[in-house]
C-alpha cells in the first residue's frame, strides 16, 4: 500500500508533470477560466515558432486556428463553444506559424473541472505537416498513375491494337464487366489500369489480385476479408479487397486459376453486389466494377467443365483481346524507341537506337513472352551496350540462339526473311540450290541441314531423291 502512494505521489509531483509535457511529441497548452495561455511545452514551440514566454499569458487568439470548436477562429473563450462542449476531438485545420505560414494541425480539447466549476481549458496540437506530404506525395503518385495509364501510352500503330483501342475507349466509359483475354506479357494489367483511370471511377481505388498466386482459403479471406477467429490465426477483423475498391475497379488477373469453390462466391458477388466476410453472416453491400484478365481459353474451360459457364458469361459481357506480339510486329519498333527512352531516363546513358542486324533479329524473334520479354531484352542490352547503338551482342543469350538458328546462318538467299516467309521458301527447295548450300558448307551435312532449316535426314533423304552424291564429286 505505501509502494502505491509512493507511485502516486511520484505522479503528482509537479516536476514530473513537467518532464512529462515537455517529453510529449505533441504540442500541449493550457488556458485558465478567462482565457489565457498558463503553459506552453516544448512541442508548442516547434510546432508554432513562438516561445513560452511569447505565449504564455495571451488568448490562443493569436495563432488564428482556421477553425474552432463551434466558431470560426480568432475567437475568445466564451465565444468558441469550448466551455458548454467540455471535451472536443480531432479537430483538423491550419494554425498560424509565427512566420506567417499555415501549419496543418489536429487539434483537441478538454475542459478541466474542479467541484463542478471549471478551472481551465488543456489543448492538444498534433502537427500534420508530414502526413499531408504524404497525401500530396499520394496525389501525386495517383496523377502520375493515371497518367502511366492513358490511351496513348498503349503503344501500337497497327490495325489490331487500334480496335483494341477503340474497345478500350467505349467500354471506359461504361460500367459493364470486362473480360481482357490474351498471352501472358501483352499488357492485360495496362489495359485495364486504362479503363479503370479513363472512367468516372479514376478517382477511387484500383485495386489488383493475381488470383494465381494464392490458395483457396487465402484467396477467399483476400477478396472477402474475414472476421476475429474466423480460422487459425485470424487475430483481428479483416476487411478484403472487394471493400478496398469500394467505389473504384477490382482487377482479378489470371482469373483462369480460381477454383469452383471460389467462381461460385464471385457469382454471387457478380449477381448481388454483396459480400459476407469469412466467419460472419453480415452481408455487406459494395459499389465496384470488376475487370478480369486470364492467359487460358476460357470458354474451352467451359466445355470441359473446369470453368463455371455462368461466371463466364457474367463475366464477358465486354470481351477485350489483346494479339501476342508476333500477330503485330509493326509494333516492335515503336516499343523499342519507347523502351530506350525509359532506360535512357533510367540509367542515365544516352543510347540514340538499335542497329539494322540488331532490329533484323528482333523483328524475326517469335517473343513467347511478348512485350514484357521486349522490355526485358532492352534492359538486358542496356547492362552490355557501351556505345551509340545497340548490337547484336548486346541482346540476350535465348534472342540471339533463335537467330542464329533460323535466320543468320540460313542460305544468303534466306537471310532476314521473316520466319514464315522462310519456311513457305524452303518448300521450294531445288536440286541446284542445296548443291549451293553443300558448296558453302564444304559439304558438311549438319551444317547444311542448319542453314537450310532441317534434319541432318533430311538433307540426306533429298540428296538420295535428287542423286546428289553424299562426298563431293
Amino acid at each position: 500500500m505505501s509502494e502505491r502512494k509512493s507511485s502516486i505521489q511520484d505522479i503528482m509531483d509537479p516536476n514530473f508533470a513537467r518532464l512529462l509535457l515537455e517529453s510529449m511529441a505533441d504540442g500541449v497548452f493550457t488556458l485558465n477560466d478567462k482565457g489565457k495561455i498558463t503553459s506552453w511545452n516544448p512541442s508548442m514551440e516547434r510546432i508554432t515558432g513562438y516561445t513560452a514566454a511569447e505565449a504564455i499569458g495571451k488568448s490562443c487568439m493569436f495563432l488564428s486556428f482556421s477553425r474552432c470548436f463551434s466558431n470560426t477562429c480568432p475567437t475568445g473563450i466564451n465565444q468558441c463553444g469550448i466551455l458548454e462542449q467540455s471535451a472536443v476531438d480531432a479537430k483538423e485545420c491550419f494554425l498560424q506559424h509565427k512566420d506567417g505560414h499555415d501549419v496543418s494541425v489536429v487539434k483537441s480539447a478538454r475542459t478541466v473541472r474542479e467541484q463542478g466549476s471549471i478551472r481551465g481549458v488543456v489543448e492538444t496540437v498534433t502537427d500534420m505537416t508530414e502526413l499531408q506530404k504524404a497525401r500530396r506525395k499520394a496525389e501525386e503518385a495517383r496523377f502520375r498513375l493515371g497518367e502511366l495509364h492513358r490511351f496513348e501510352n498503349i503503344i501500337g500503330k497497327s490495325h489490331l491494337m487500334q480496335e483494341v483501342f477503340s474497345a478500350l475507349k467505349a467500354v471506359a466509359g461504361s460500367e459493364a464487366t470486362v473480360l481482357i483475354q490474351g498471352e501472358s506479357g501483352t499488357g492485360k494489367e495496362l489495359a485495364a489500369g486504362a479503363v479503370h483511370y479513363n472512367s468516372e471511377r479514376k478517382n477511387n481505388p484500383f485495386v489488383c489480385v493475381n488470383c494465381s498466386a494464392l490458395s483457396e482459403s487465402l484467396l477467399e479471406s483476400e477478396l472477402f476479408g474475414h472476421v476475429k477467429g474466423a480460422f487459425t490465426g485470424a487475430v483481428r477483423d479483416r476487411s478484403g479487397r472487394f471493400e478496398e475498391a469500394h467505389g473504384g475497379t477490382l482487377f482479378l488477373d489470371e482469373i483462369g486459376e480460381i477454383s469452383p469453390f471460389i467462381q461460385l462466391k464471385l457469382l454471387r458477388v457478380l449477381q448481388e453486389r454483396e459480400i459476407e466476410r469469412v466467419g460472419e453472416s453480415r452481408k455487406r453491400k459494395i459499389d465496384i466494377r470488376i475487370i478480369a484478365a486470364t492467359n487460358k481459353d476460357l470458354y474451352g474451360l467451359v466445355k470441359i467443365g473446369g470453368f463455371r459457364e455462368d461466371l463466364y458469361y457474367r463475366l464477358k459481357v465486354f470481351p477485350i483481346h489483346i494479339p501476342p506480339l508476333r500477330r503485330r510486329r509493326e509494333d516492335i519498333p515503336l516499343l523499342i524507341s519507347d523502351f530506350i527512352r525509359f532506360q535512357n531516363q533510367k540509367t542515365g546513358k544516352q543510347v540514340e537506337g538499335i542497329s539494322q542486324p540488331a532490329m533484323r533479329i528482333l523483328m524475326d524473334y517469335t517473343w513467347p513472352g511478348n512485350v514484357r520479354e521486349l522490355e526485358n531484352a532492352i534492359e538486358h542490352a542496356f547492362v552490355l551496350c557501351d556505345s551509340g547503338n545497340i548490337d547484336i551482342f548486346d541482346l540476350p543469350v535465348e534472342v540471339r540462339q533463335f537467330a542464329f538458328i533460323n535466320n543468320l546462318r540460313q542460305p544468303p538467299a534466306y537471310r532476314g526473311v521473316p520466319a514464315a516467309s522462310r519456311s513457305a521458301s524452303l518448300k521450294k527447295l531445288t536440286r541446284k540450290t542445296l548443291l549451293e548450300i553443300l558448296e558453302e558448307s564444304d559439304w558438311n551435312k549438319a551444317e547444311a541441314a542448319r542453314r537450310v532449316g532441317v534434319s541432318r535426314t533430311a538433307i540426306w533423304k533429298y540428296m538420295k531423291k535428287w542423286e546428289i552424291p553424299l562426298k563431293r564429286p
